[in-house]
Protein backbone atom coordinates (compact mmCIF):
# COMPACT_ATOMS: atom_id res chain seq x y z
CA UNK A 1 0.00 0.00 0.00
CA UNK A 2 1.51 2.99 -0.79
CA UNK A 3 1.69 6.22 1.50
CA UNK A 4 1.50 8.68 -1.29
CA UNK A 5 -1.55 9.20 -4.23
CA UNK A 6 -1.55 7.09 -6.95
CA UNK A 7 -0.23 9.68 -9.25
CA UNK A 8 2.95 9.81 -11.17
CA UNK A 9 4.38 11.74 -8.66
CA UNK A 10 3.39 9.49 -5.97
CA UNK A 11 4.45 6.49 -7.94
CA UNK A 12 8.07 8.63 -8.03
CA UNK A 13 8.29 9.35 -4.52
CA UNK A 14 7.19 5.48 -4.01
CA UNK A 15 10.22 4.29 -5.51
CA UNK A 16 12.74 7.20 -3.80
CA UNK A 17 11.26 5.33 -0.48
CA UNK A 18 11.75 2.20 -1.82
CA UNK A 19 15.46 2.82 -2.80
CA UNK A 20 15.87 3.79 0.57
CA UNK A 21 16.08 7.62 0.24
CA UNK A 22 15.00 9.50 3.40
CA UNK A 23 12.34 11.66 2.56
CA UNK A 24 11.78 13.95 4.95
CA UNK A 25 15.67 15.36 3.90
CA UNK A 26 15.80 18.07 1.65
CA UNK A 27 17.05 16.30 -2.01
CA UNK A 28 18.26 17.95 -4.87
CA UNK A 29 15.32 17.86 -7.57
CA UNK A 30 15.39 17.76 -11.17
CA UNK A 31 12.52 20.04 -13.15
CA UNK A 32 12.59 19.49 -16.73
CA UNK A 33 11.48 22.05 -19.34
CA UNK A 34 11.02 21.03 -23.01
CA UNK A 35 11.24 23.67 -25.78
CA UNK A 36 10.86 22.55 -29.47
CA UNK A 37 13.23 26.12 -30.21
CA UNK A 38 16.55 27.00 -28.79
CA UNK A 39 16.11 30.83 -28.98
CA UNK A 40 13.14 30.48 -26.91
CA UNK A 41 15.02 27.75 -24.59
CA UNK A 42 17.77 30.68 -24.18
CA UNK A 43 15.24 33.18 -23.35
CA UNK A 44 13.92 30.61 -20.51
CA UNK A 45 17.55 30.28 -19.07
CA UNK A 46 18.16 33.58 -19.12
CA UNK A 47 15.06 34.36 -17.09
CA UNK A 48 15.44 31.80 -14.96
CA UNK A 49 18.46 32.56 -13.57
CA UNK A 50 17.78 36.24 -13.61
CA UNK A 51 15.24 35.40 -11.35
CA UNK A 52 17.21 34.27 -8.25
CA UNK A 53 13.85 32.84 -7.03
CA UNK A 54 15.49 29.84 -8.08
CA UNK A 55 18.20 28.70 -5.74
CA UNK A 56 19.31 26.11 -7.71
CA UNK A 57 21.34 25.40 -10.99
CA UNK A 58 20.17 25.32 -14.57
CA UNK A 59 21.65 23.89 -17.28
CA UNK A 60 20.51 23.55 -21.22
CA UNK A 61 20.96 20.59 -23.08
CA UNK A 62 19.51 18.84 -26.67
CA UNK A 63 18.04 16.01 -25.87
CA UNK A 64 17.42 12.51 -27.44
CA UNK A 65 14.04 13.58 -28.86
CA UNK A 66 15.75 16.49 -30.78
CA UNK A 67 13.98 19.11 -28.10
CA UNK A 68 15.53 21.54 -25.96
CA UNK A 69 16.03 20.59 -22.50
CA UNK A 70 16.38 22.95 -19.75
CA UNK A 71 17.05 21.05 -16.39
CA UNK A 72 16.05 22.79 -12.96
CA UNK A 73 18.04 21.59 -10.24
CA UNK A 74 16.26 22.46 -7.09
CA UNK A 75 17.00 21.45 -3.49
CA UNK A 76 13.34 21.11 -1.56
CA UNK A 77 11.91 18.68 0.10
CA UNK A 78 10.70 15.86 -1.87
CA UNK A 79 6.97 16.27 -0.75
CA UNK A 80 4.33 15.56 -3.16
CA UNK A 81 2.26 18.89 -2.85
CA UNK A 82 5.51 20.81 -2.81
CA UNK A 83 6.88 19.05 -6.13
CA UNK A 84 3.23 19.55 -7.61
CA UNK A 85 2.63 23.00 -7.05
CA UNK A 86 6.73 23.60 -8.21
CA UNK A 87 5.76 21.34 -11.43
CA UNK A 88 2.19 23.56 -12.21
CA UNK A 89 4.61 26.84 -10.94
CA UNK A 90 7.46 25.81 -13.76
CA UNK A 91 5.27 24.89 -16.41
CA UNK A 92 3.69 28.33 -16.72
CA UNK A 93 7.04 29.77 -16.87
CA UNK A 94 7.68 27.74 -19.49
CA UNK A 95 4.55 28.59 -21.43
CA UNK A 96 5.60 32.12 -21.75
CA UNK A 97 8.80 30.69 -24.35
CA UNK A 98 6.56 27.80 -25.67
CA UNK A 99 7.60 24.98 -23.79
CA UNK A 100 6.25 22.95 -21.16
CA UNK A 101 6.92 21.20 -17.91
CA UNK A 102 8.18 17.59 -18.03
CA UNK A 103 8.29 16.12 -15.02
CA UNK A 104 11.13 15.61 -12.75
CA UNK A 105 13.72 13.16 -11.27
CA UNK A 106 16.47 12.44 -8.90
CA UNK A 107 20.13 12.10 -9.20
CA UNK A 108 21.62 9.96 -6.25
CA UNK A 109 24.83 11.02 -5.38
CA UNK A 110 27.65 8.79 -3.89
CA UNK A 111 29.71 10.70 -1.72
CA UNK A 112 32.65 12.59 -3.92
CA UNK A 113 30.79 12.05 -6.58
CA UNK A 114 29.27 15.45 -8.42
CA UNK A 115 29.36 14.29 -11.65
CA UNK A 116 26.30 13.68 -13.27
CA UNK A 117 26.59 11.21 -15.31
CA UNK A 118 25.07 11.31 -18.98
CA UNK A 119 24.51 7.93 -20.39
CA UNK A 120 21.46 7.90 -18.50
CA UNK A 121 19.99 11.21 -18.53
CA UNK A 122 16.10 10.88 -17.64
CA UNK A 123 15.02 8.36 -19.64
CA UNK A 124 14.88 5.51 -16.59
CA UNK A 125 11.15 4.39 -15.38
CA UNK A 126 10.32 4.50 -12.30
CA UNK A 127 12.43 2.17 -11.23
CA UNK A 128 16.04 3.48 -11.62
CA UNK A 129 17.74 5.02 -8.95
CA UNK A 130 20.45 6.50 -10.41
CA UNK A 131 22.15 3.96 -9.24
CA UNK A 132 26.44 3.99 -10.07
CA UNK A 133 27.82 0.55 -10.12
Amino acid sequence: MSQFPDDGNGDMLQAMADAGMDLSQPTALDFYLVFADKAKAEQALAALTQDNSSDGEVELNFNDLEQWELIVSLTMLPDHAAITAKEAELDKFARKFGGHNDGWGVMQHQDGDDEFADEHDHDCDDDCDHHHH
